[in-house]
């Protein structure tokens, strides 16, 4: 298998990850095709900050936004999931009695 080919199935992977943790919490989301819509892909590489881009080249999807606003790549998703952190790192509210809401509320007491 050429590197290209783990790279699109890592992506690829990662995107599936990505999507069924919305629809599992039923987190409403907009999915934009890079692949065949170039202007989607123009749009995301101008829109994630230069701190959070690569080296060199382009910065891979998934890249995750709130509206127009930039949240993060995968990495960042899944630290946040492995924290219960999910909610704030999508700028969302945690739903009450959700693990994010309860790890939330003892922070706060």
């Amino acid at each position: 298998m050429f590197r290209e080919d783990r790279t699109l199935i890592s992506i690829k992977k990662k995107q599936q990850d990505v999507l069924g943790f919305l629809e599992a919490n039923k987190i409403g989301f907009e999915e934009k095709d890079i692949a065949a819509n170039e202007e989607n892909r123009k749009w995301m590489r101008e829109n994630v900050p230069e701190n959070s881009r690569p080296a060199t080249g382009y910065p891979l999807p998934p890249q995750i936004f709130n509206e127009s606003q930039y949240r993060g790549d995968y990495d960042a998703f899944f630290e946040a999931r492995e924290n219960n952190a999910v909610y704030a790192f999508l700028g969302l509210t945690a739903p009450p009695g959700s693990k994010e809401a309860e790890v939330q509320a003892k922070q706060q007491a």
